[in-house]
Formats: structure tokens, C-alpha cells, sequence
């Protein structure tokens, strides 16, 4: 006996036209996506910490500090570009916040050795003056790095920085000088120590503590004191180009998620050489491609679920691949970059989404080292992951099942130590407390003056741009009047 399809009445009563009693869950780890939701914005309220005025007035007091020493080491040798342009960067190199994976960084901690950390870009050299595509000599170097010949640049300048630079003599007894990073960063690191030494013989009331300044490969780690607030500077000499490098021209004919939102001219506007040299490069010659300047402009284009399980995700890898060492966050966000290509807008806009996104990219961080390749966004044909050992990449992606495997508890974990950090820092805030040191600009003057209209309009500057960067124009001649841009902002 037949019997009778179920009416449509029939049907919904039973359920089928329904939504699922049940509550979303991810397959893998069977964890609930709205508990994994729930955990994420935990950890970002966490994360991101809001600043009063006294700790807002301190970010201004530690930035004035490092912007007058680096106008004073201009005027030690007159190296240093006069007119110079800064790319101040919210995180330290540690965070990934630009492609400069380098072997010899000690490790700090946020809570133990600092409070807050940026990465500062400072041009050694200047080449602005060109409109078509840069041609590097890569000759001699692995994709993604160049050697860089003074040939470019005036005699002036060659004269300058003959003792920064590796010297290549030729057959037909032309020589030729190569900008040597490992050069450049002794010779930093030596201006910056005689500056520090002349500043801390004469210390002005209110002036920020030095507490550590360490040469780690090629970049100089600054932590000031300044009040209750530890700040780390990791200062990166760099090389400066406006335009767009010729071995990265193909990336523009491409479609990309940022197409129609910000303009070709904004992405394309500038990139560097940094201080980093390849796994089998030379490294007194070689210098990597960086396209930080373009990474700001990128970023505006990324929604903020997806930037939540970005930093989240960062936080939950970065000890865990520590050792042996194979993946930065720097490869994390090139990955993100790459799905933000590869996936509707549409999906990527939705806020509630964010667990589904930390376990998209933890799949394809872990597909990347199984496979051994992940792309550089901007240079696709240069693979980041090229050098590693079989044995490395499968250490990893073990880990990384461990982290599939039990989401919600990895995150439970994270948010612990970013808890934990921030305990540290209120503690050494309460013990600094009655010791506070007071901005240089108070002089001891009433504080409802013009230092708590600065301060508050810091606050707004900083808590309404979190994670932004910041180009900083400078004249080594009158320090006290930088003028900075927050992305397309200017103050």
C-alpha cells in the first residue's frame, strides 16, 4: 500500500521547512559557532584597550621624544633625508605588522617588558622623483628582494653613504656601491646610542626613561617610560619609493576585493626596500620588497568580523609555531588578503561570522604548510614558504589540528594571556601611580589647560583609528611641530 506525500501543513509540522532545533555547529571540533562568536568578542574587548587622557597624553610624550631624537641624529652627519616621511605602524614588528621576519629579535612581552608597541619606518634614502614602474637589480637575489646600486642616486649621496655599502668592483675598473642593510643598521644603531647618551646628560623634567635600547638584527628596540605607560619602538631604516616596483606589475591587471573602493593611485603610491634578506640571500646586500604603505590602504577595505578573527587568530599561532620558527603573522595576513580575494563581499560582510572566518584561516594556514606554498600577495610568484624543511611544515600543521580539533579552548587560552597582560600593565600602573612622571608640555602648569585639550583630542584620535598607521612629516629643523596622518586623515 502506497502511502500519501505529506501536505505542506504536514510538512511544516514536522519540521522540514524549519530551522533546526539544534544550534550551529562546526563540524570538525563540534563546537558551537555562537559560543566561538561569543569568545571572539571577548577576546577583542580584551585586545583592544581603550586610553584614558593621562595614558593618551604619554602616546604623544614618547612620540615627540622618538621624532626629536631622530631629528637629531639627522644633524650628527646629515645622512638622513631633511625633509623626511615616516610610516609610523600600530604593533611591533613581532606582530607581523610588516614582512620583516627576522632571526635575531629578542622576545618582549606585552604586560612584562611593554604596554603598548609600534614599528616605525624611517627612509635612509629617497627615490620620489620617478612616474614609471621601478626596475630593481634582482639579479642577484631571491623574488621579493633586490640589491639596491647608489648609481641611482646623486654623487652627493653616494659620497654620504660610501661607508653603508658593500663595494663591487667591475672589469672595466667602474665600482660600483651597493647599499648594505646591515650597514645602515650599525650605522643607525650607533647614531641613535650617541643621540640617547647627549639627551640623557641634560634630562628635562618630564622627559621619557629610556629603559632598554637593543640592536635586534637590522631594527632598533626602544622602550621609553613615560608616567605609568611602557612603550616599544622597533625603528626600521628603510629605503623610500614612490610608485610601483616592475617585478610587481602583473598583480595590478588582476580583480581584487579592494576594486571600486579605494582607487589604483592609493594602493600604488609608494613601497619599500626593508632590512630583510632571503634564507640563502647575502645578507650585507640584500633588502625585501615591502608593500606596507599599500597594506594600510588594504586594510580599510576588510570588514571587522573578519579583522576580529584575524587578531584573534594571530594571538592563538603566534606561540603555538614559535619554534622551531616558520610561520609570522606577516604569512597570516597575506593568507586573509587572499581569501578576501577569493570570497564574496557579501559573506565577508557579515558580523556573526567571525567563528566561521578563525576557522576558515586556521584551515588555510594549515593547507598552506601541508602544501608548503603561500603566495606573497603582491608577488605571487614568490613563495613564502619555499625553504621549509618537510619535517618543520608537518610539526606545524600537527599543531594547527590540535587548534582545529578544540577552537573554543585555544581561544579560552588566548584570552587568558591577553587578561593576564593587561592585569600586569594596571598593576606597574597603580605601584607608578604616585611617581608619574608629567608630560614635558605641562611644566607643572594647570592641568584644565591646553595639555587636556590635547590629551582628549589623542584619545579621540586614537580609539576612533585602532590598528591604523601613521605618516609622520617631520622637520629635523623645528621638532616641535610634527604634522602626522592617520591613513587618509590629516593633524
Amino acid at each position: 500500500m502506497k502511502m500519501a506525500a505529506p501536505t505542506a501543513s504536514k510538512a511544516a509540522s514536522l519540521g522540514c521547512n524549519n530551522k533546526p532545533a539544534f544550534p550551529e555547529l562546526d563540524f570538525r571540533s563540534g563546537a558551537r559557532v555562537e559560543e566561538l562568536n561569543k569568545l571572539i568578542q571577548e577576546f577583542t574587548k580584551h585586545d583592544q584597550r581603550e586610553y584614558d587622557d593621562q595614558r593618551a597624553l604619554e602616546i604623544h610624550t614618547a612620540k615627540d621624544f622618538i621624532f626629536s631624537m631622530l631629528g637629531m641624529v639627522q644633524k650628527l652627519d646629515q645622512k638622513l633625508p631633511v625633509a623626511n616621511e615616516y610610516l609610523l605602524l600600530s604593533g611591533g614588528v613581532r606582530e607581523g605588522v610588516v614582512d620583516l621576519d627576522l632571526d635575531e629579535l629578542n622576545v618582549y612581552a606585552r604586560g612584562t617588558d611593554y604596554d603598548m608597541d609600534f614599528t616605525l619606518l624611517v627612509p635612509a634614502l629617497k627615490l620620489h622623483d620617478r612616474n614609471q614602474p621601478v626596475t630593481l637589480d634582482m639579479r642577484h637575489s631571491a623574488l621579493c628582494h633586490s640589491w639596491l646600486s647608489l648609481r641611482l642616486f646623486d654623487e652627493g649621496t653616494i659620497s654620504k653613504w660610501k661607508d653603508c655599502c658593500t663595494i663591487v668592483d667591475h672589469i672595466n675598473g667602474a665600482t660600483n656601491y651597493f647599499f648594505s642593510p646591515t650597514k645602515v643598521a650599525d650605522w643607525f644603531y650607533d647614531s641613535i646610542s650617541i643621540v640617547l647618551s647627549e639627551i640623557q646628560k641634560k634630562p628635562q623634567r618630564g622627559m621619557p626613561k629610556v629603559e632598554k635600547v637593543e640592536k635586534n638584527g637590522t631594527i632598533i628596540s626602544i622602550i621609553l617610560g613615560v608616567g605609568s605607560s611602557r612603550m616599544l619602538y622597533d625603528i626600521v631604516p628603510v629605503v623610500s619609493f614612490k610608485g610601483w616596483p616592475a617585478v610587481a606589475q602583473s598583480w595590478l591587471m588582476e580583480n581584487h576585493f579592494w576594486d571600486g573602493k579605494i582607487t589604483e593611485e592609493e594602493v600604488i603610491s609608494g613601497f619599500y626596500l626593508v632590512p630583510a634578506c632571503s634564507y640563502k640571500g647575502k645578507k650585507d646586500n640584500e633588502w625585501r620588497l615591502s608593500f606596507a604603505r599599500s597594506e594600510v590602504q588594504l586594510k580599510k577595505c576588510i570588514s571587522s568580523s573578519l579583522m576580529q578573527a584575524y587578531q584573534a587568530c594571530k594571538a592563538i599561532i603566534i606561540k603555538l609555531l614559535s619554534r622551531p620558527k616558520a610561520i609570522s603573522p606577516y604569512h597570516l595576513r597575506s593568507m586573509m588578503l587572499w581569501a578576501c580575494d577569493r570570497l564574496p563581499a557579501s559573506y565577508l560582510a557579515q558580523e556573526d561570522y567571525a567563528a566561521h572566518f578563525l576557522l576558515g584561516l586556521i584551515d588555510d594556514l594549515q593547507h598552506c604548510l601541508v602544501n608548503k606554498m603561500c603566495p606573497n600577495y603582491f608577488i605571487p610568484q614568490c613563495n613564502m614558504l619555499e625553504h621549509l624543511s618537510e619535517e618543520t611544515v608537518m610539526l606545524h600543521a600537527r599543531k594547527l589540528s590540535s587548534v582545529r580539533s578544540d577552537p573554543a579552548e585555544h581561544l579560552r587560552t588566548a584570552i587568558e594571556h591577553v587578561k593576564a597582560a593587561n592585569r600586569l600593565t594596571l598593576e606597574l600602573q597603580r605601584r607608578g601611580s604616585t611617581t608619574s612622571i608629567p608630560s614635558p608640555q605641562s611644566d607643572g602648569g594647570d592641568p584644565n589647560q591646553p595639555d587636556d585639550r590635547l590629551a582628549k583630542k589623542l584619545q579621540q584620535l586614537v580609539t576612533e583609528n585602532p590598528g591604523k598607521s601613521i605618516s609622520v612629516f617631520i622637520n629635523p629643523d623645528d621638532v616641535t611641530r610634527p604634522h602626522f596622518r592617520i591613513d587618509d586623515k590629516f593633524f
